[in-house]
């Protein structure tokens, strides 16, 4: 194999280790997004969960209306947010997603190019020891002949 045919192999095998690092830490990131999401969103569920309770405990007593009224409309609203906090953790579940894929794409890159650069070398290999074993064979007869010819 030439040079310039192994230092453009190596310079893309660098290139695709530098990709497929880049999306191992997209992943990583995207990961630690989802985790903080699923926890809040958690975090939120089991605050509404408590509100609920509290003042299901208290609409036992007698109360006014309009303490109701802001128990509803805290309620809707707090729903809202835990609705809304479930779509950004389902965001954030599918670029962890894509983001495993990414990595598992470039990590075949590398793997393609390894296995590419590896198979040129036993050719490069594997010529350069038939060129050496011609060489060889010539020398010796040449030399046969020499021998014969001094008989």
């Amino acid at each position: 194999m030439s040079a310039t045919a192994t230092d453009t192999l190596s310079l893309l095998l660098e290139r695709a280790e530098g990709e497929r690092d880049a999306a191992a830490q997209a992943l990583h990131a995207a990961s630690a997004q989802a985790q903080a999401a699923r926890a809040q969103h958690g975090e939120l569920s089991g605050y509404r969960q408590e509100y609920q309770q509290r003042w299901t405990q208290s609409f036992a007593q007698a109360t006014t209306m309009d303490i109701v009224a802001c128990y509803q409309s805290f309620g809707q609203r707090l729903t809202q947010a835990v609705d809304t906090q479930d779509h950004i953790a389902q965001h954030a579940d599918q670029r962890q997603v894509r983001a495993r894929e990414a990595l598992r794409q470039a990590e075949l890159r590398v793997a393609a190019l390894r296995q590419l650069i590896a198979r040129r070398q036993a050719e490069a290999t594997k010529l350069a020891q038939r060129r050496e074993q011609r060489a060889t064979d010539e020398f010796a007869a040449r030399a046969h002949l020499r021998r014969a010819a001094q008989v």
